[in-house]
């Protein structure tokens, strides 16, 4: 099954049922498969082929959830840019990606145009908000000038669905490719846990740019369901939604949560009749941070672990389970659950042994959801996809009912409101500025976001900045959300004999008393 193939199906079978409502604008099953047959032949129309790529930059919109099943229909492949980069990253991610073409909101095009010399391997800029700027396409007269008819179909369950980029162990983002067969195998993976129906209203308020919302638009078109998109995520607006627009599931990272729960005073007072499912996934969550949400909420939670390398999930931990930790095993709460349908799962020493059932190791993964491979990085993909199965980097043990429980992460990633942060990212960073002769970025526990970037800086001889000083500085150079808030000065970081930065050291004092070295 190819992912347009649902759209199609449920645009022929029931073509007035709402596809997607966003701002009061509701698009049907028949609606929305027209205008993507228009998003498809004007990529064709661009000069894209089979097998290309383009890059989309932009916050929610019901546009952006149809554009994964133009490009589908045509088998060229989307790169969805996080918005809240620097023009410099997407300037990584579209050369990297070797992207023919770029579509942007109004809000980014003053960033790309400061980067747009440099991106070399873009031939067509498409300006989606229709503002008319010199050099940039206006999407809708782009769109109508192509035909509204289905295009020719030649794209396999073989093909390369999407491209999502990834922070990996060299600091950069790795451009993961997921093909049509692996997709299609998580959504099916993923609604026997979840069990939508045609009436169901889900909504999306995670950005489409990371996969946790990718799957779950894709999922909710599989089964026919509506989606109720927002545009970003706002706690007032999502509490808001799931109490008056008949919500029956969602899907949110734990920071959303827990913003939700702190945001709006009488979110306990209200009444969330329609809510059926409440998935929570991409971080992990805070035990009363869960307790209270599952109180407040009062319906069935479902955790899913995994990645973007296994499409989305790899894991799940299901209602059934969540009773069960309320009713006297509260450590089944710790759990990122047990391998979803079709899925193996297996903890490994270094040397790629299955360890002991309570040992802690390396979490790997095997199944049909497996990512193709790393855009142009063999050795990486080799490694990451060593003997068949996805190496993810995260340490867990495994109980004696197939449970895990992660501990930590073996790689130094941070993830803060779900968010990868790669701490070379931010070192590098801060390297540039000539006041620093040292640094080191690590993660520490945050009840807000899971975990929060702390940076350690060692200053030349002489030198004095400010903490706020180096924020403002990081500005330009990060997304928003890589700027370190706390800021150490230390007159040696700590390395060993080769130079290796010990951050087991740095992050102890404060992570000394946690029970799991995730927040």
């Amino acid at each position: 099954m190819r992912l347009h193939d649902y759209l199609e199906y449920y645009a022929r079978e029931n073509p007035d049922h709402p596809y997607a409502e966003m701002d009061g604008v509701v698009v049907s099953y028949g609606e929305a498969d027209i205008r993507a047959n228009q998003i498809a032949h004007a990529l064709l129309s661009a000069g894209l082929a089979k097998g290309d790529r383009f890059s989309y930059l932009s916050k929610n919109s019901i546009d952006m959830a149809i554009m994964f099943f133009a490009a589908s229909k045509v088998g060229i492949v989307p790169v969805p840019l996080n918005y809240r980069l620097a023009p410099k990253e997407w300037l990584y991610i579209v050369t990297d990606s070797e992207s023919k073409l770029l579509l942007a909101a109004d809000e980014f095009l003053d960033g790309i145009d400061s980067i747009r010399n440099e991106l070399e391997s873009v031939h067509t800029f498409v300006d989606l908000s229709d503002s008319s700027r010199d050099d940039w396409l206006v999407y809708n007269d782009w769109l109508a000038s192509v035909p509204d008819t289905k295009p020719n179909d030649d794209v396999a369950e073989e093909d390369q669905l999407y491209q999502m980029y990834t922070s990996g162990t060299t600091g950069l983002p790795k451009g993961a490719m997921l093909s049509q067969k692996a997709v299609d195998s998580n959504l099916h993976m993923i609604a026997a846990g979840l069990q939508l129906m045609t009436d169901d209203r889900f909504m999306v308020a995670v950005p489409m740019y990371h996969a946790a919302a990718g799957i779950s638009l894709m999922t909710s078109a599989r089964m026919g369901v509506t989606i109720v998109i927002h545009r970003e995520f706002d706690p007032v607006a999502v509490v808001n939604c799931l109490e008056k627009d008949r919500i029956s599931s969602a899907t949110l990272v734990p920071a959303m949560i827990q913003a939700c729960l702190v945001s709006v005073p009488d979110i306990a007072e209200r009444s969330y009749p329609h809510l059926r499912y409440l998935a929570y996934g991409a971080s992990p969550i805070a035990q009363e941070t869960l307790r209270e949400a599952m109180r407040v909420f009062d319906c069935e939670f479902f955790q899913v672990f995994g990645m973007t390398e296994t499409a989305a999930a790899a894991t799940g931990l299901g209602g059934k389970e969540h009773h069960r930790a309320l009713s006297g095993e509260p450590g089944l709460l710790l759990s990122a659950g047990r391998a979803i349908l079709g899925t193996q799962i297996k903890i490994v020493d270094e040397d790629d042994n299955e360890v002991d059932r309570g040992t802690i190791g390396e979490v790997c993964v095997k199944g049909p959801q497996l990512m193709m491979g790393y855009w142009n990085l063999p050795e990486e993909t080799e490694k990451a996809l060593k003997g068949g199965w996805m190496h993810t980097g995260d340490a867990a043990y495994m109980d004696d009912e197939g449970f895990i429980y992660i501990q930590d992460r073996i790689k130094d990633m941070i993830v803060s409101g779900g968010e990868n942060i790669y701490p070379k990212e931010v070192e590098d960073a801060l390297f540039e500025h000539p006041a620093v002769a040292d640094a080191a970025v690590i993660g520490i526990p945050s009840e807000q976001w899971g975990e929060a970037v702390l940076a350690f800086i060692t200053l030349k001889q002489g030198e004095q900045v400010t903490p706020d000083e180096f924020i403002e500085f990081c500005r330009p150079l990060l997304a928003g959300y890589k700027i370190p808030r706390q800021i150490e000065f230390i007159d040696q970081i700590p390395r060993n004999v080769t130079g290796k930065i010990l951050k087991k050291d740095l992050r102890e004092p404060y992570w000394r008393g946690v029970e799991r070295r995730v927040s």
